[in-house]
């Protein structure tokens, strides 16, 4: 199962040097980027087999003990549902978040995914700054903020609506698509000796 945790803010990343608009006339375009009430979400994603699994909503400042709080709550009921031979043989990937590297954290991993979890600490460890060889990063995120930031959002609730919305859009093919393609990529990179890829895939 690959993971990641991402924040969402009321406006998303603006890049003012790519917002342009082209047109014979004025348009009298404005984009309100600015806001006097500011609020954001951590959101926690999951992608197994052609499975997305949440959003689950993460407290804002996340540490060793809030993570293992919803691994403990939120991700062992998710996991519930997943037949025990498959539980049993499945790996769990994660980032080089502190969080998760935090020894609580890291003993109910080593108890939940013996030698069976990918991340700083886990028994794979995974290269740091290596954000285009996951599905969640790769396509996930970008997918999600796509239509999240479709029109503009009113209040925190409003957000975390979209959140779900945006997710439960994904389908299942999309899923699986993107999990397959971890190995084109992976093979890209190992192509380009870990140097930027993307321009050479197909």
């Amino acid at each position: 199962m690959w993971s990641d945790e991402v924040t969402f803010t009321r406006g998303g990343i603006i890049n003012q040097r790519n917002y342009h608009i082209w047109a014979h006339q004025n348009p009298r375009s404005v984009r309100e980027y600015k806001f006097q009430q500011e609020f954001s979400v951590n959101v926690w994603l999951g992608i197994w087999n052609d499975v997305l699994v949440g959003p689950f909503f993460l407290p804002a400042r996340l540490n060793g003990d809030r993570f293992l709080n919803f691994l403990e709550n939120e991700f062992s009921d998710y996991l519930e549902n997943i037949p025990l031979q498959q539980r049993t043989e499945m790996w769990f990937q994660l980032d080089g978040c502190p969080a998760h590297y935090s020894r609580v954290a890291r003993t109910w991993l080593d108890r939940k995914f013996p030698q069976r979890w990918i991340g700083r600490g886990g028994a794979v460890h995974w290269a740091t700054r290596s954000p285009d060889l996951t599905p969640l990063d790769f396509y996930a995120w970008g997918t999600l903020k796509q239509e999240v930031y479709s029109s503009p959002i009113q209040s925190e609730q409003h957000l975390r609506n979209r959140i779900v919305a945006a997710a439960n859009r994904i389908s299942q093919e999309q899923c699986l698509a993107a999990t397959r393609a971890v190995f084109d990529r992976c093979n890209a990179c190992i192509a380009a000796r870990g140097a930027h890829f993307e321009q050479n895939l197909h």
